[in-house]
């Protein structure tokens, strides 16, 4: 019979694992790191919509196969809707069936990776070089000739298509 003695202290237990235990919520530490193109939070929220500012600057995810971009197949770029920096060519973009633009490689040094350990597993966060924006994370299941799957947030990236 659970007392309320028993909930206390499996309360206090649980609280003190996940203080000892970081890496089950917590995300790559930013503050050290430098970019190109910084605004203050006000100026990123003046920038960027609602949905935008929450997964660039948030690090937040949009709801799989809610984004146009998903569906995009035409020739041209996808860049950083927070800077503009071209990130990802179409002739690069495939269907990996998980409702996010996705590509098999980047253009260039034009994305970064870091450590991302958030919610108990630990994954690569890609994030724009030039800006830092959030825009999704790399997976070692995609197709040849990298093997990598780059799944983005299509709100965190803006299509231009080649005239």
């Amino acid at each position: 019979m659970a007392t309320r003695r028993h909930f206390l202290l499996t309360g206090s237990v649980a609280a003190t694992a996940l203080g000892l235990f970081p890496w089950f919520s917590s995300r790559a530490d930013t503050s050290v790191e430098t970019f190109d193109v910084t605004y203050s939070d006000a100026e990123w929220r003046a920038r960027l919509s609602p949905m935008q500012y929450d997964i660039l600057r948030k690090e937040g995810t949009e709801r799989p196969f809610s984004s146009p971009l998903n569906d995009e197949h035409r020739d041209g770029t996808f860049s950083c809707a927070g800077c503009g920096l071209p990130l990802f060519s179409s002739r690069t973009k495939f269907d990996s069936h998980t409702g996010w633009p996705s590509f098999w490689a980047p253009q260039g040094d034009a994305v970064a990776t870091r450590r991302d350990s958030s919610f108990g597993m630990v994954r690569s966060e890609v994030h724009c070089h030039r800006c830092g924006g959030h825009l999704g994370h790399v997976f070692d299941d995609g197709p040849e000739p990298t093997g990598l799957r780059y799944c983005m947030n299509g709100a965190a990236m803006t299509f231009a298509p080649r005239a």
